[in-house]
């Protein structure tokens, strides 16, 4: 490990304090993917943006079952919609996150 990532040998590199808004958003971010149906409706729409009644459809939840996680990861701003006529379509909306899903699912697949 080179002396910018080890700790031991490098004393004198001192570790960014967080402010309470970035160890707030952190926070909710994990406890967004700590629930399983919200794992499973941000897992879906990797793959396209689908409306409320597909993803219930596909993941077999009731349609407000999944309105009411998209809402909340909707806040997060996880995920994004775009209406079309009547329907709107989520898709994910913050790649970051969404490449920490998939690093932390293949983890989970190889272990």
């Amino acid at each position: 490990m080179s002396k910018e990532h080890n700790k031991e040998t490098a004393p004198d590199k001192e570790v960014e304090e967080l402010d309470e808004e970035t160890l707030f958003v952190v926070s909710q971010t994990f406890k967004a993917l700590s629930d399983p149906t919200r794992i499973r409706i941000l897992h879906l729409l990797c793959e396209q943006e689908m409306p409320v009644n597909q993803i219930a459809e596909t993941l077999e939840l009731r349609q407000s079952t999944v309105s009411h996680q998209l809402r909340f990861l909707k806040n997060l701003r996880l995920v994004k919609y775009r209406r079309s006529g009547t329907t709107l379509f989520y898709s994910n909306d913050d790649e970051h996150v969404i490449d920490l899903l998939q690093q932390t699912i293949n983890h989970a697949l190889h272990h």
